[in-house]
């Protein structure tokens, strides 16, 4: 006689969940892929063909090419049919102004204008994105130059390594000290000898660089025995761009 097997108690039976995944979701290293060609274009040089963008991202030419033409589908990037070399498309000059306007940049634009006029410089406002300092308004921002430097490696980065946000490392602290104590950073041969670069916060209510402010000259114009007079009007800015770029809610009480 046969005997049937008996199904297993209820509890034994129940499936197992299967443990949660620990890799990324599925396509997410095609995307990540991808935003690091857009990254590629961050130092502003010679427009790279899918093999230069291969070399750089350690990717094989096919799949370089191939990210490639994705972005150039969604208007992220453009191809000169001469040279078959990629640019930056519209899709990235859109969400750009977009993103300005949205922050409020274009407000800055006066004064920024305003205090280079007075004190024969260039201005240039600066935020944080990562382990850089962003240039995102004022007179330094130049097709021939790159929009991002290091955080230590020029004085807005290091204003906004000063005041770090709750969740951002800053400068060690004899660094930082220094930097808070004076209420600035001052760089020489920044970006280039012979040229000075002064930066000072543009801070929130919790006393987080939100902005670097940053204006540079030729050592002369920017000279120590000048800086007693040259600080104010900087500061002065940035007290007015606290107003202008961050709502009522974040803003530092007005100074008595």
């Amino acid at each position: 006689m046969t005997t049937q097997a008996q199904p297993a108690p209820a509890s034994l039976s129940a499936s197992v969940p299967a443990p949660a995944p620990t890799g990324p979701p599925a396509g997410a290293q095609a995307v990540r892929r991808a935003l690091d060609v857009l990254h590629c274009f961050h130092d502003n040089g010679p427009d790279p063909t899918a093999s230069d963008l291969a070399r750089r991202l350690g990717l094989s030419t096919s799949t370089a090419h191939r990210l490639a033409r994705t972005l150039l589908a969604a208007g992220f990037l453009e191809q000169d049919a001469r040279t078959a070399r990629y640019r930056l498309g519209p899709a990235v000059t859109e969400l750009g102004r977009l993103s300005y306007h949205q922050r409020g940049l274009h407000l800055a634009a006066p004064e920024l204008r305003d205090l280079a006029e007075r004190t024969g410089t260039t201005t240039a406002l600066a935020l944080r994105s990562g382990a850089h300092a962003v240039i995102v308004a004022g007179d330094a921002v130049t097709p021939k130059a790159g929009l991002r430097r290091p955080l230590r490696s020029t004085a807005p980065g290091k204003v906004l390594l000063a005041w770090p946000g709750d969740e951002e490392p800053g400068l060690p602290d004899g660094e930082s000290s220094l930097v808070r104590d004076r209420g600035h950073a001052l760089d020489d041969e920044d970006p280039c000898r012979g040229v000075r670069t002064l930066a000072v916060p543009v801070l929130d209510r919790s006393g987080r660089a939100r902005f670097a402010l940053a204006v540079r000259a030729a050592a002369p114009v920017l000279s120590d025995a000048r800086l007693d007079r040259l600080l104010p009007q900087v500061r002065a800015c940035a007290r007015a761009l606290e107003v202008l770029l961050l709502p009522p809610g974040e803003r530092r009480a007005p100074e008595a």
